[in-house]
């Protein structure tokens, strides 16, 4: 019984260094080459530079409360949308405080951006994605916010639609999720057309 044991505890010994070796330098030495030479920008946080300086990354959320912006989604982790939070309220659909805190959002939603109480409201204007992060509203949240943004800027709507259009991303394959808006990149272009 011993021999087999300490039979066995010599070859794992053994492979140890081998697999330490492969497994800790040589492959993720061999993914950070095929990430930097097949998908540079990606692997590098997908960063947004605007006048020569990084301003911010098209993956997270940043927060905009000017009216002359278009707003992100609300986030679970905080007002700074802070990466570090990143993560849900883990509150579910029964939850007292969510309903409290999703219906003050839709108030919030129409009195800023003057919209009637009959307008529907996204779901996605009032309620926080799973990581509290993302960095896209729905198409129909932008154009609802137009109107807000263009009177701030003193644009034409219709202006300020066809940029919304411009920035509108289809669905993944052409069958997944819905169209969607970066915001980031959306209110860097309206800087850039001042």
């Amino acid at each position: 019984m011993w021999k087999i044991i300490i039979n066995e505890l010599r070859i794992s010994m053994a492979v140890l260094p081998g697999l330490a070796v492969l497994l800790c330098c040589i492959y993720p030495a061999l993914i950070w080459i095929v990430a930097q030479s097949v998908f540079p920008e990606q692997a590098n946080g997908s960063m947004v530079k605007s006048g020569g300086r990084i301003v911010g990354s098209a993956l997270i959320a940043q927060n905009f409360v000017n009216p002359a912006y278009f707003h992100p989604r609300p986030s679970s982790a905080g007002e700074e949308y802070n990466a570090a939070n990143s993560g849900g309220s883990n509150l579910g659909p029964t939850s007292r405080k969510l309903i409290e805190t999703v219906a003050a959002r839709i108030n919030d939603y129409r009195s800023e951006n003057n919209l009637d109480a009959n307008t529907p409201v996204p779901a996605d204007a009032v309620t926080a994605s799973a990581c509290g992060l993302d960095p896209h509203i729905s198409l129909q949240n932008a154009l609802l916010q137009a109107r807000r943004v263009a009177a701030s800027r003193g644009i034409t709507e219709d202006d300020l639609r066809k940029m919304i259009a411009a920035h509108t991303e289809g669905r993944d394959l052409g069958i997944l999720g819905e169209k969607r808006v970066n915001v980031l990149l959306l209110n860097l272009d309206l800087d850039k057309r001042k």
